[in-house]
């Protein structure tokens, strides 16, 4: 009996044996879905050109957007900055293309661009935009992904999608972030999202109560105080005295937090929106920007618009800041040193805002665009006044209590809101 035992127990093992290779062969070639985001480079030679007015050009693939005086000015992304005379809301001019390689971000001051090119900071004279003239050029100013000994700068990521066999033998088995030859790979399950937010290696002007003919959305990068100009190049904020515009001259580079993305100008304060957080920095000395307090919050990417005592901060899922979590939230600001949460609203995929007396507009991207009424601040769910379904949008201007631009994918819009429970538009720019 113990002989039979003993045996049957033999061929129990070398069974469990074959089906535990078996198991494990089938996970040594497990398939797995990644977002492959491949990096796109490009020479100081074909960037550092003086910028051209070109006649023409349609819009194709939208970035931030400004205002000044008559004129919205809008990104196309990495390309250079669409002009469009809008006197006549209903029917906006397109009068030009200001080609400026790499630009993403922009800010205007007394016929005074200033602009991103890639790594560096152009001063341009746009009192006649046919003829820019080009005042100054500060190399270096974004220095994050340039490469000077190589005399390249690293522009963005393209993404695509990757679906193979992953031998357990390789060394990113299982890994749900890797990186194989200069590209990087996120695992499509865990990331969240097929094609996440990355349209450039920086993400995202503003005015908050600064009442001047120059205004920004809030996903923006450049911002204006006074006689200085204010950028973030992803970790830090820098500062520059603009009040001889043919020279900026930089005052001060002071080291924020990795990843900031958006910077807003409110009363005597910067708010800048983080992935980790808003960090709140003091303009009592504008050539030298202090530290003053922070919010903390989950792993996101997330503009800032300030009204009053409330700061409201917008996270999305779907982005370099592997987030999954899709919200508002309301802080009080009251004491500037000590930000506390008043309440989190859970939204569909929240991107840019704007906020007007009582009312928060808010891009919702894919979703669209909504309307909150803010006076009560622990309801803002429960006190929605309209959503527009049917477009695109990713970042909003107020213009005053009857106006409102918005941003999209699919081209700019403007409203009439004096009724802000049903929204009427004026007129649609598109992309073509």
């Amino acid at each position: 009996m113990k002989a039979i035992s003993l045996f049957r127990l033999l061929v129990l093992l070398v069974l469990t044996s074959l089906m535990l290779n078996s198991c494990f062969d089938e996970l040594c070639n497990n398939t797995q879905s990644y977002v492959r985001l491949d990096p796109v480079y490009v020479e100081t030679s074909e960037y550092r050109i003086d910028p051209v007015f070109q006649d023409g050009r349609a819009l194709q693939n939208t970035g931030k957007f400004y205002l000044y005086n008559q004129f919205i000015l809008i990104n196309e992304l990495r390309e250079g900055i669409h002009i469009l005379d809008n006197r006549n809301p209903a029917q906006p001019e397109h009068l030009g293309f200001l080609k400026i390689p790499g630009n993403l971000d922009m800010a205007v001051k007394e016929n005074v661009l200033y602009a991103d090119n890639y790594s560096d900071l152009l001063a341009i004279d746009i009192s006649d935009w046919r003829q820019p003239e080009l005042l100054c050029r500060e190399e270096g100013t974004f220095p994050n992904q340039f490469f000077p000994e190589e005399g390249r700068y690293l522009s963005h990521y393209v993404s695509s999608a990757v679906t193979e066999e992953v031998d357990c033998n390789n060394p990113n088995f299982g890994d749900l972030l890797f990186s194989e030859g200069g590209s990087v790979f996120f695992d499509s399950q865990a990331l969240g999202a097929a094609s996440p937010d990355f349209n450039g290696v920086p993400v995202s002007t503003n005015t908050g109560n600064n009442q001047q003919a120059s205004i920004g959305g809030s996903l923006a990068r450049f911002t204006l105080s006074g006689d200085h100009l204010y950028v973030i190049n992803e970790k830090e904020l820098v500062a520059f005295d603009i009040r001889h515009a043919e020279k900026p001259v930089e005052t001060q580079s002071t080291h924020v937090a990795e990843g900031i993305e958006t910077v807003f100008p409110y009363g005597e304060h910067l708010f800048i929106g983080a992935n980790d957080g808003m960090y709140i920095y003091s303009l009592a000395n504008p050539q030298s920007p202090r530290y003053v307090s922070e919010f903390r919050h989950a792993q996101a990417c997330d503009p800032v618009f300030v009204q009053d005592d409330v700061a409201f901060v917008t996270l999305r899922d779907g982005t370099a800041c592997q987030n999954f979590i899709n919200q508002l939230d309301v802080v009080d600001i009251s004491d500037i040193r000590n930000p506390s949460l008043i309440k989190t609203f859970p939204m569909d995929h929240p991107h840019g805002l704007s906020v007007r007396d009582n009312e928060l507009y808010l891009c919702e991207g894919t979703h669209g665009l909504k309307v909150f009424d803010v006076r009560d601040l622990e309801e803002i769910d429960d006190n929605q006044l309209d959503h527009i379904r049917e477009m695109h949008a990713f970042d909003v201007i107020s213009l005053n209590t009857e106006h409102l631009l918005v941003i999209g994918q699919d081209g700019l819009y403007q409203f009439n809101t004096s009724d802000p429970s049903g929204l009427k538009q004026i007129s649609f720019f598109p992309v073509e």
